[in-house]
């Protein structure tokens, strides 16, 4: 269960880029907050905070170890480093 709902944090995170922001992750460092924007930047943060705080609520519900919570926050440090490398690669023109 646990692994359920860490799993759909993960492919909630990306989905208001490809909804919202034409793919790229190019309007999360723009200035422009109209109303799918904001709405996108809103969402995107909410599911990054998701992300880390579910992990930390079900180890203190006693409902996974600290091992697991641990391994929750390193696969979350992969994914951002990777949604990291996404958006340089995407900024660059020679790609």
């Amino acid at each position: 269960m646990a692994m359920t709902i860490e799993a759909l944090m993960y492919v909630l995170v990306p989905m208001p880029c490809l909804f919202f922001g034409g793919g790229t992750t190019q309007f999360l460092t723009s200035r422009d907050s109209g109303g799918w924007i904001g709405a996108a930047k809103f969402l995107t943060g909410a599911s990054s905070v998701g992300s880390i705080a579910i992990p930390i609520i079900l180890r203190h519900a006693h409902m996974i170890s600290t091992g697991a919570m641990f391994i929750e926050f390193v696969s979350f440090i992969i994914f951002v480093c990777t949604v990291l490398c996404f958006h340089h690669a995407s900024l660059e023109d020679d790609w």
